[in-house]
């Protein structure tokens, strides 16, 4: 799995100071996508056992930091790869909150329980989901660039057995 692009803190990719990886490769090909490279899967660097260790280390010394974004591309072409990553990112960090971006659905991600993708789904916390359609394109929208994407609070989802929308704890008004 690659990596195209790793940020110790960011305040873009989700509510509070953040880290946000970028994993390499996408097959949803949306018109007007903001980073059309991202699409290669051998784009940016491998994720080396160093490098994830980098990272890993970075996140739990960081008391400053809300939780870890993971974007791309779509990190769901990777699920396997990237539940493994969580996994032994919690093993050393604790319990951090994760926001996961996707050009799939909810829907499209919880309709094969036993697939990798769902269990990529089921560690995170929220998720921004849909395709980028650039008709819809709105640079006002919370954490997201077109209207037709949802933020979705995985765990209440999943339990409620129905999407149940995110709200934001911060108010910016």
């Amino acid at each position: 799995m690659n990596i195209c692009g790793y940020y110790p803190e960011s305040i873009n990719e989700g509510e509070g100071l953040r880290a946000a990886i970028f994993i390499s490769g996408c097959r949803h090909y949306c018109k007007g996508c903001f980073s059309v490279a991202t699409w290669n899967f051998d784009y940016g660097e491998e994720l080396t056992e160093v490098k994830e260790q980098e990272i890993i280390n970075d996140i739990k010394n960081n008391p400053l930091l809300s939780g870890l974004t993971i974007l791309g591309g779509d990190p769901f072409f990777s699920a396997a790869e990237v539940s493994s990553f969580i996994d032994r990112l919690r093993a050393q960090a604790g319990e951090i909150p994760i926001w996961i971006y996707s050009g799939y659905t909810y829907e499209e991600l919880i309709a094969d329980k036993n697939s990798a993708e769902y269990g990529l789904l089921a560690r995170c916390q929220v998720l921004v989901d849909g395709r980028f359609v650039l008709e819809l394109r709105d640079p006002s929208l919370l954490y997201r660039g077109s209207s037709n994407q949802r933020l979705i609070d995985i765990p209440s989802s999943l339990k409620e057995d129905r999407v149940v929308l995110w709200e934001p704890a911060l108010s910016f008004q």
